[in-house]
């Protein structure tokens, strides 16, 4: 199947110039890629969602998901670690956010995607 090449070897160079100028750095490209990866875990998605309804502790996210503690704690300190949601102490209790509406407006373009028809 050769649909999906170029058949001819027509290449615009000035355009691929002006292209390579305007690249990503590397550095970028790798932390960004860390988000998406973060994002593409299935848990991680489900706490994101919970945020997205309100700020909930530890404890309460573990059982909404109905996971133990500990795996919610892992799983917050790597979307902390990306600046993905923020915590706050309340008493002896951490209580979890979304760092800020970038993060919501990631999950939610990704759900408006999948959902459009």
């Amino acid at each position: 199947m050769k649909d999906d090449i170029c058949e001819e070897k027509l290449q615009n160079e000035e355009i691929v110039n002006t292209m390579k100028k305007e690249n990503l750095s590397e550095e970028t490209v790798i932390e960004l890629s860390k988000i998406f990866k973060a994002l593409g875990d299935p848990t991680r998605l489900k706490i994101i969602y919970s945020l997205s309804k309100r700020e909930l502790c530890v404890c309460d996210i573990a059982l909404l998901l109905e996971m133990n503690q500990s795996a919610i704690s892992h799983q917050l300190r790597v979307l902390r670690n990306l600046r993905l949601v923020k915590y706050r102490k309340e008493g002896k209790s951490a209580v979890y956010s979304l760092d800020d509406d970038h993060v919501l407006g990631l999950f939610s373009q990704g759900l408006e995607h999948i959902n459009h028809e």
